[in-house]
């Protein structure tokens, strides 16, 4: 089948180019390119999509799927303008952040949501629930029944630059003392983390061997954190010490939440959050997606780790003085 892959040179991007590949599809994928280059093999359309003759070169094409992964109102509205009445299907990307609330564990995609964002352009990360949503709104008013939306929880396994999915097995497996004591939250609240690679494939099923229309939450591997971490550390082979602590002390100490420089990544103290991983997620399981355990996700996303010849944490997480200081802090 042939599949249009708006983006396709980002992480994610590339993945869902991967996995259409080898499932024998005939993939274009439009970009600017500035994200990264495009999967040796695959037609490549250079476009920056806040262009308004963006689509020009593809527009004129019938195509079987569309597949988007942008978080702009304005590129997936004239995206839809565009190509709606020259594609059989549409795929696009969301994110769970579009609902009004997190606070609750155990909600499905009928939870309320935010409003739309207005405008075209999403100006910060403030207005990425909205944009998201603004953005759903437009593939679903122009493609109806034909539009399967992905609502992503957290997306992990190799490449995963932004080291949330990577933090944990790297450091039991790289303790920074010499101890082998890992400090983790001692905090009870859900995880849940779907890898890449089975996103992408999942996504790329659904518009076309076994079509699938409406929306999903796109979450695996629900677990709480205590049981996230232990299958982090077996996969490490750690067999040092771990050492729990409270969400106030690490308040206290100005550990951040979730992601960045200084955190303990998965950890969230705010109780406005703790749902966020803890959605049912029961729908896409229904329409055919069987996520890997979560352990090969950690394996593999440790092995590309250890190969990226970076040492230490990037992206999220505590260097190995900071792990020591508040370790000592600890005793």
């Amino acid at each position: 089948m042939r599949i249009l892959l708006l983006g396709g040179t980002g992480w994610l991007g590339r993945a869902i180019a991967r996995s259409a590949a080898a499932a024998g599809h005939d993939v274009t994928c439009l970009a600017r390119g500035v994200s990264g280059r495009a999967v040796d093999g695959l037609r490549f359309v250079r476009a920056d999509r806040d262009e308004p003759d963006a689509y020009a070169s593809v527009a004129g094409d019938r195509w079987d799927a569309v597949i988007d992964v942008s978080r702009q109102p304005g590129q997936v509205r004239s995206a839809v303008a565009a190509l709606a009445d020259v594609t059989e299907r549409w795929a696009f990307v969301s994110t769970g952040n579009v609902y009004a609330s997190h606070r609750r564990t155990g909600d499905d995609e009928d939870a309320p949501l935010l409003e739309p964002l207005e405008g075209d352009v999403m100006a910060s990360m403030e207005e990425y629930g909205a944009a998201k949503v603004a953005c759903e709104r437009a593939v679903l008013d122009g493609l109806g029944a034909r539009a399967v939306i992905a609502r992503a929880g957290l997306i992990g396994g190799p490449g995963d630059e932004s080291g949330r999915s990577g933090y944990w097995p790297w450091r039991f497996a790289h303790p920074s003392n010499r101890a082998g004591a890992v400090l983790v939250p001692e905090a009870s609240l859900p995880t849940s983390l779907i890898d890449v690679r089975d996103l992408a494939g999942w996504l790329v099923g659904a518009v076309t061997d076994t079509p699938v229309s409406g929306v999903y939450d796109a979450i695996a591997n629900r677990m709480g954190l205590a049981e996230h971490l232990a299958v982090a550390r077996a996969v490490a082979g750690h067999a040092g010490p771990v050492e729990a602590v409270s969400d106030a002390w690490l308040n206290e100490r100005e550990v951040a939440e979730w992601m960045g420089p200084r955190s303990l990544p998965l950890w969230l103290s705010d109780l406005d959050w703790h749902g966020f991983a803890g959605r049912r997620g029961e729908r896409i399981l229904a329409r055919g997606f069987r996520p890997r355990p979560l352990a090969e996700t950690l394996a593999d996303t440790l092995a590309w780790e250890e190969a990226r010849g970076v040492p230490g944490p990037h992206g999220a997480g505590l260097t190995d003085a900071e792990e020591r200081s508040l370790l000592g802090a600890l005793r």
